[in-house]
């Protein structure tokens, strides 16, 4: 599976366009973690937990929008696009990526 932000694959010819795929989690940041983002806001500094969050979330995306390409039979996903935004009272995270399946010739 050829995966891109671009609209097109140098060397590769798009035969087909196969319609929208995506793929989206929300997951909650737990006490533990979100305490210590707070501290890290008074302080300074990189929120580990929340990055691990993040990471986390965006593969749990890109997986499920990779499974949903397959399912439809596409060669690739041009045109990636990842959104990210807080839910809730903000301790929530929406992640969704989405993307355009092809077949190429």
């Amino acid at each position: 599976m050829i995966l891109t932000t671009t609209e097109k694959v140098e060397g590769k010819e798009i035969s087909e366009y196969l319609g929208l795929v995506f793929g989206e989690t929300v997951n909650g940041i737990n006490f533990v973690k979100d305490f210590g983002a707070g501290l890290r806001n008074f302080v300074g500094g990189r929120s580990k937990g929340y990055e691990d969050e993040m990471i986390s979330s965006r593969n749990d995306c890109m997986n499920e929008m990779i499974r949903r390409a397959k399912e439809i039979q596409a060669d690739g996903i041009v045109g990636i696009k990842f959104d990210f935004e807080s839910m809730g009272q903000g301790n929530m995270i929406l992640v969704n990526v989405t993307g355009t399946a092809v077949k190429f010739k």
